[in-house]
């Protein structure tokens, strides 16, 4: 398991990372004129997401991160109430 040391090391690789030549995926069906999440596959298992209306604002996630983050999605922890 990393430790918080190993953990700030990612983040800051992951966001000094060039992501200028990435290909940008939404989900399917939707167009890229319409708002919309868009993901991005990285090296090593990482991904970027941003909104299609604020295609500036990206946020970074490590394998671990987003792996975090769609078990919790698949098991409903982000449902609306």
């Amino acid at each position: 398991m990393a430790d918080a040391t190993d953990k700030e090391r990612q983040k800051e690789e992951l966001y000094a990372l060039d992501i200028s030549g990435v290909e940008w995926l939404g989900a399917p069906g939707t167009s890229p004129d319409e708002e919309r999440v868009e993901i991005a596959y990285l090296p090593e298992g990482a991904v970027a997401m941003r909104s299609s209306q604020d295609p500036q604002t990206v946020l970074r996630y490590t394998k671990a991160e987003w792996d975090a983050f769609v078990l919790g999605a698949r098991d409903g922890e982000f449902d609306l109430k």
